[in-house]
């Protein structure tokens, strides 16, 4: 290096936008189904989903949604989370859920589509929440409510059921869901360890594999209180898919 200059800076890596595959997104939307027990699947149901998908790679042609940078990480992004949640415990019909810094609405959105939840996605920022908004609106899901703002602008027990994916620490995360739900509150665990020490009853704890890239997960879910939530079954799966 000659004298009076400076070392170049690397280069940082350029996020790649997902394309969609060009056969679509059919194919690895019936996988991921059918990986999670849900073989049964009415048309209209992967027809949604596929437009989901659609949608998070046009939306993310301009606005950095996801960290997923293939179609096989997209779809276990979407949806692999919400079909373990919703084929160990399915939400009653009617009972309110929050997913709380929802951004590119997953897990909300799709267990919403699997289930007879009342939805809200919970996120501040602007840019995501006009995704969110479009989204509800192509799916013809006015049921689904969007809501811009900050999990602690919202009133305690605002739900029966709180989810979030990587939104706060665990520990962090279970002390807000637990003031924002009245029934339980959903942890999603990669590498982080379930919080030690806690007074909360675990009513699920499931292990699974996200069905097209093979990572490792695992969803707990806990009462919201001190006590046992809602007296159903407590469930514990470890397994490649939920069955």
């Amino acid at each position: 290096m000659r004298p009076g200059t400076r070392a170049a800076r690397p280069e940082r890596a350029v996020a790649v936008p997902v394309s969609a595959p060009a056969g679509g997104f059919a194919d690895r939307v019936e996988r991921a189904l059918r990986h999670f027990a849900f073989r049964d699947a009415a048309p209209s149901l992967v027809r949604q989903l596929v437009t989901y998908c659609d949608l998070a790679v046009t939306w993310g042609q301009r606005l950095d949604l996801t960290a997923a940078r293939t179609a096989d990480e997209l779809v276990d992004l979407l949806f692999a989370d919400a079909l373990a949640i919703t084929g160990a415990r399915a939400p009653s019909a009617g009972e309110r859920w929050l997913d709380v810094g929802s951004g590119v609405g997953a897990p909300g959105i799709p267990i919403a589509l699997l289930s007879r939840a009342n939805m809200t996605l919970v996120e501040p920022r602007e840019k995501r929440v006009a995704f969110l908004r479009t989204a509800v609106g192509t799916l013809a899901r006015p049921d689904i409510t969007v809501s811009r703002a900050r999990s602690d602008r919202l009133a305690r027990a605002s739900c029966e059921v709180a989810v979030s994916r990587a939104t706060l620490p665990p520990h962090e995360w279970l002390t807000e869901g637990a003031r924002l739900a009245t029934d339980c509150v959903w942890l999603l665990l990669a590498k982080a360890a379930l919080p030690e020490h806690t007074s909360h009853s675990v009513l699920a704890d499931i292990r699974y594999q996200w069905p097209l890239t093979g990572a490792e997960r695992r969803a707990v879910c806990l009462s919201a209180g001190s006590e046992a939530g809602d007296g159903r079954e407590k469930t514990i799966i470890s397994a490649p898919g939920v069955r």
